[in-house]
């Protein structure tokens, strides 16, 4: 029963990469934004808890298109209040699959590093002394794919509230940058474009977002630096 979430997680991510990957694509939104923006307009609050929902659902069972979703949030609801859902929605979807792989496998790993000895024992207590920076240096740096951000806390026993605070920082600026993105998608539809999602790696926008890595990683340099100088 332990690891039963984690098989159905792994299970639906499997059906879906096999079945909606051709659904969940920049060039569905742009087919039905019409009538979206229309129900929207019709239905504000569902149309927010129905987008909350299948977001969650999204990152939870590491379906295709997260990033189609972030930009559908930045299209439907402007990049305020739009990059709160999508960080909301992100958020606890993280959380989702953390839980599910935490309690099938995570606790037991942990556990076994905690007791061994020798380099995986370094590494586990090195994991324990630097987790804020860890954690907010993988959700940082965009080279990290999201669902190992999201599963390798798991298998190393990070707690839960120290996890989901740092996903809900963690992601701000990458997530904004997107929804951003997403919320000028009226004018790219009408010049018959598609979004430069490769905007992430451009250098006005990467090297700020490197700087909070930087700023992320600072104690454990620091730490590092007086270990060797025994101080």
């Amino acid at each position: 029963m332990r690891y039963l979430p984690l098989a159905i997680i792994l299970a639906v991510a499997a059906i879906g990469y096999a079945t909606l990957g051709d659904y969940l694509t920049f060039d569905t939104l742009r087919e039905h934004r019409e009538a979206l923006l229309a129900f929207r307009d019709a239905n504000y609050v569902l149309t927010v808890l129905v987008f909350i929902l299948i977001y969650v659902a999204i990152v939870a069972f590491s379906l295709p298109g997260a990033t189609v979703a972030t930009l559908t949030g930045g299209f439907l609801f402007a990049t305020f209040p739009g990059a709160l859902f999508n960080i909301t929605a992100a958020t606890l979807g993280a959380i989702a699959i953390f839980q599910a792989a935490r309690w099938g496998l995570g606790e037991k790993l942990a556990a076994r590093m905690e007791a061994s000895d020798g380099v995986i024992h370094k590494i586990k207590q090195g994991i324990n002394e630097n987790e804020w920076s860890m954690l907010f240096l993988i959700r940082l740096v965009p080279a990290v794919p999201f669902f190992v951000a999201n599963l390798v806390p798991a298998f190393v026993g990070v707690p839960l509230w120290r996890y989901g605070v740092t996903t809900f920082l963690g992601i701000i600026p990458g997530t904004v940058v997107y929804t951003s993105v997403g919320a000028g998608l009226g004018e790219v539809f009408a010049r018959g474009e598609t979004p430069n999602l490769g905007i992430i790696f451009e250098p006005h926008v990467l090297f700020p977002i490197l700087g909070l890595a930087a700023l992320a990683a600072l104690p454990m340099i620091l730490k590092a630096l007086r270990g060797k100088k025994g101080l």
